[in-house]
């Protein structure tokens, strides 16, 4: 754990998404993720059929009694569910069971993301991302927006849009730090974000180079991200523009896994993660965040 995820001196909590494991069932998971040392897990429970997903159902009676098995020996939360997807036929009270299995297991997130096809459907997303916020209010869930690079929100601006029109008190932002790069978000956007929005960050490195296609973009995002300091992403200034959060490292790397198994990807994942954030915390003492928005705006101001 790391120093003030709730911003009142808690620690932020280090958790292992099923995505840099997303073979392993969910009670799989949460045993790989006690043994490499994190504190949380953030299980898969609405399948994206990608390929190499676990083939269980996550929400049958048998796999929901051993992850809850799996929790009660290990200890370990659930910090996040997933993952809510608004497509064309998108109807959030689909989504009612992850959300209900998330309140049983005193989950704080479920992460959502757009993959419509269209440019002008900017209400339907709105009002799909309002209606999951007002289903998963009941069970103590924020909904937590992403924007991935290839996806229908493709920027940090796109996906504020949605949230602010929503308007719900239960809306999140949440940052992959991969997509930030993908995306070319300049991290001083992050200030303009409130802060009350952010929960918590996906983590993973990766180079500094871009796809130029979509497909390639899509290879590297689940297939071939690098452990935090391994790359070009940077951090410190990363952490310096948000508000304490807990981390969620999403890393799935299938050569590494191949090379070194679960576990131990699992645990390399985590140890580069806590040096990199640890470095981060300890060489760049955290400033006041409107000290760092009037010096951007001034900069800003010089540069027109």
């Amino acid at each position: 754990m790391t120093d003030g995820a709730d911003g009142t001196g808690g620690e932020s909590l280090y958790s292992l998404a099923h995505l840099t494991l997303i073979n392993a069932t969910a009670p799989e998971l949460v045993y790989i993720a006690a043994r490499a040392g994190y504190d949380s897990v953030s299980p898969r429970f609405i399948p994206m059929n990608v390929p190499g997903e676990f083939s269980p159902s996550p929400v049958s009676k048998d796999q929901v009694q051993a992850t809850k098995t799996a929790l009660a020996t290990t200890g370990l939360s659930v910090l996040d569910v997933e993952l809510a997807r608004i497509t064309e036929d998108c109807d959030p009270r689909s989504f009612e069971r992850a959300l209900e299995l998330g309140g049983e297991l005193n989950a704080k997130r479920m992460i959502m993301s757009a993959w419509t096809n269209t440019r002008d459907d900017r209400n339907f997303l709105v009002d799909c991302y309002a209606e999951t916020c007002e289903l998963a209010e009941p069970y103590g869930l924020t909904v937590d927006l992403e924007f991935p690079s290839f996806s229908r929100l493709r920027n940090l601006d796109e996906a504020l849009d949605i949230v602010r029109a929503a308007d719900k008190p239960n809306a999140g932002i949440l940052v992959d730090t991969l997509y930030l790069h993908l995306s070319r978000v300049d991290i001083g956007e992050l200030l303009h974000v409130p802060g009350e929005l952010f929960h918590f960050l996906h983590i993973s490195d990766c180079l500094p180079g871009i796809a130029d296609t979509r497909e390639g973009m899509i290879q590297l995002a689940r297939d071939a991200r690098l452990y935090p300091g391994e790359g070009w992403i940077d951090f410190a200034g990363i952490i310096e523009r948000m508000p304490p959060v807990d981390y969620s490292i999403e890393l799935p790397n299938q050569s590494r896994v191949a090379e070194l198994g679960y576990e131990e990807h699992a645990r390399r994942c985590l140890q580069h993660a806590k040096k990199t954030f640890g470095d981060a915390r300890s060489h760049r003492r955290m400033p006041d965040l409107a000290a760092i928005q009037g010096q951007e705006d001034n900069h800003g101001q010089r540069a027109h």
